[in-house]
């Protein structure tokens, strides 16, 4: 590839990197400053010292937290180029010599970090557009009632394109997020010829002086302030998208100073007058581009929630991959781009809980003491993880990578206690519904271990039988089923021979493995193995991020000597009918809540792309 060529793929991905990456920050002047000097929960006080003291605290925490730890630190703890909580996680359980402990800390830390995300995921749209709608208020109070049903209006529509996928819109995302930060920018530039003294708070001074006059009050401080950083997590999660290098190049190049001078221009507005803090973003603009502020910001927060919902179903199917996730519907929406996926259940899931949220908070004011929990939340447990990966798979001693992960485990825990304050006023939200996802996610994988060790206490080894089948009747075609691992006889097969008196004349044991890395290479993806009796063993390997289409991987199979016809071949599954116990290993209501998820999971026979028409499925009954 020439350089040319290597540039403008690297300006194309940096662009692209704009519109789904940095919508979620890129917003965060919509509402932070106002929320720091004029939110309901302890507001701090207009004085210059104050609003250089916190716009010094902003320009810091940007630095060390978005620049240093996750733009030039965490991007490097990359799973084959993926990214994210569910990918560190992986990442994380690789090293052999982790213990179980360790293992199952590492897990909840995960499975926990992800239900955040979800948190992230409802609260980001429901504030996000508040805010951006609320600027109608500032042209004239007459808009006021029309707020809350313009705000639900752009949801439910969000919301309902969903499943026509972001291909064609996402054309649009980068230039439309251009034009945005330029826009911040250019507005905080003319604030600050104004007031050119604002610059001062460039120096941390500025930050420990507040803190030292303002002890109290600095550390409640924290609880608004880190609303500047929502969406750092969306530069580590998008990584695979993109690659390090345009993420940092669009951070360092147009995103970090378009938002540091807006958030400067904001507080020049703020020195110069005070009142300006009923809505000091949209004040920064001249009368005359009120509206079409208003309509960019709603575009800018449509493109922000939409990254956040895109990172919703990757999770889910990420999840579903890992085994702590029951198969739901995916549908592809981009013949392109792998990626690209909708999933119905999670999306209406989302919209009942944003207009939830939307109905129940009314403001973005009210809403922003809910979000810093789930954001500070997730970014402490991805240092937890990334520490991890750090001492293990890179091999650091324990004092460097404990003493590298120490500060940003400090700003990380300083920032959650400050929100942990607002539990009572809205924080409350992102923890319920945390542990939620987290009961459901950890309920699923330890119902699914105990039935496979249901399933494993009578099975019998596929050698043993075959060595036994003398006798049996074989009819004419192949049958392949599916089994968690062949070198022993799935159920349904006996269940078959019980019933028909008759096996095929081909049999294929096949089972699904997932690894822990985001795409199995071409060359790992099948280990075919032929044994006596015309009996042969299949394993298919997948990455946690690829969607299985079993049709297409026992296609490859040829290449070993095994050729399917695919009208003369049929599929056998096993369905287990599951009865909770009252003596079971899980709580009788967790018992409960497995079976209503294993009853309403999606179908096997769809979620590995089996042709409905010569797929057969075998009952059993099994006592959790």
């Amino acid at each position: 590839m020439s350089s040319t060529t290597a540039q403008s793929r690297l300006s194309a991905l940096s662009l692209s990197a704009l519109g789904v990456v940095y919508g979620d920050i890129g917003t965060s002047p919509l509402y932070a400053l106002k929320e720091v000097f004029g939110g309901a929960h302890h507001p701090v006080p207009i004085t210059p010292d104050n609003v250089l003291g916190i716009l010094s605290l902003i320009f810091w925490s940007l630095m060390i937290v978005v620049s240093l730890k996750y733009v030039t630190f965490i991007s490097r703890a990359d799973n084959r180029g993926e990214g994210g909580i569910m990918a560190l996680m992986a990442l994380a359980l690789r090293p052999a010599e982790l213990g179980s402990t360790q293992r199952r800390i590492i897990v909840i830390l995960g499975l926990f970090g992800a239900a955040l995300f979800y948190g992230d995921g409802v609260i980001t749209p429901a504030i996000s557009v508040l805010s951006a709608v609320e600027g109608l208020e500032v042209a004239t109070p007459a808009f006021t009632p029309y707020i809350l049903p313009i705000s639900l209006i752009i949801l439910i529509g969000l919301f309902a394109v969903q499943r026509h996928g972001t291909g064609t819109v996402g054309n649009l995302f980068g230039p439309i997020m251009v034009l945005w930060f330029l826009t911040l920018g250019i507005l905080g530039i003319l604030s600050i010829a104004d007031n050119p003294q604002v610059l001062r708070a460039l120096g941390p001074w500025h930050a420990f002086a507040f803190f030292e006059d303002n002890p109290i009050l600095g550390f409640f401080s924290l609880g608004a302030s880190v609303l500047a950083l929502t969406g750092a997590e969306a530069l580590y999660a998008d990584m695979g998208h993109f690659g390090r290098r345009p993420i940092q190049l669009a951070w360092f190049g147009l995103v970090l100073p378009a938002l540091l001078l807006n958030y400067f221009g904001q507080g020049a507005l703020l020195l110069r007058d005070p009142e300006a803090i009923a809505n000091p973003f949209y004040l920064l603009a001249p009368a005359w581009l009120l509206y079409p502020m208003v309509v960019l910001a709603s575009v800018a927060t449509v493109i922000a929630s939409q990254a956040v919902i895109s990172g919703a179903f990757s999770i889910t199917q990420q999840a579903m991959q890992l085994g702590f996730s029951p198969r739901m519907e995916i549908s592809h929406t981009s013949d392109q781009q792998i990626g690209q996926i909708y999933l119905p259940a999670i999306n209406w899931t989302l919209l009942l809980a944003v207009l939830a949220l939307v109905i129940g908070f009314g403001s973005s004011s009210n809403l922003a003491a809910a979000y810093g929990i789930a954001v500070t939340g997730t970014m402490f447990i991805t240092n937890l993880l990334a520490f991890v990966v750090a001492r293990y798979l890179w091999g650091w001693s324990f004092w460097r990578a404990f003493l590298g992960a120490l500060p940003f485990a400090f700003i990380d825990l300083a920032f959650f206690s400050a929100n942990s304050v607002k539990i009572a006023d809205g924080g409350w939200f992102p923890l319920i519904f945390g542990l939620g996802v987290y009961l459901l996610l950890s309920t699923w994988k330890r119902g699914r271990d105990l039935l496979n060790e249901r399933l494993a206490a009578d099975v019998m080894e596929t050698t043993g039988f075959i060595h036994g089948l003398e006798g049996v009747t074989r009819v004419p075609g192949t049958a392949v089923f599916l089994t968690h691992n062949p070198d022993n006889l799935p159920h349904a097969l006996l269940h078959s021979l019980k019933h028909y008196k008759a096996l095929h004349q081909r049999v294929v044991l096949v089972s699904v493995n997932i690894l822990d890395i985001p795409r199995a290479e071409p060359n790992r993806r099948l280990a075919v193995v032929r044994l006596p009796g015309d009996f042969w063993q299949v394993r298919v390997f997948y990455g946690f991020m690829e969607q299985p289409n079993l049709p297409d991987a026992l296609a490859g199979c040829a290449d070993s000597g095994l050729r399917f016809d695919p009208m003369d071949t049929s599929f056998f599954l096993g369905r287990e009918t599951l009865i909770p116990h009252l003596k079971s290993d899980m709580w009788s209501w967790r018992a409960k809540i497995f079976v209503a998820m294993f009853r309403n999971g999606g179908s096997a026979a769809s979620f590995f792309g089996l042709p409905a028409n010569r797929v057969v499925e075998l009952g059993t009954q099994v006592v959790l």
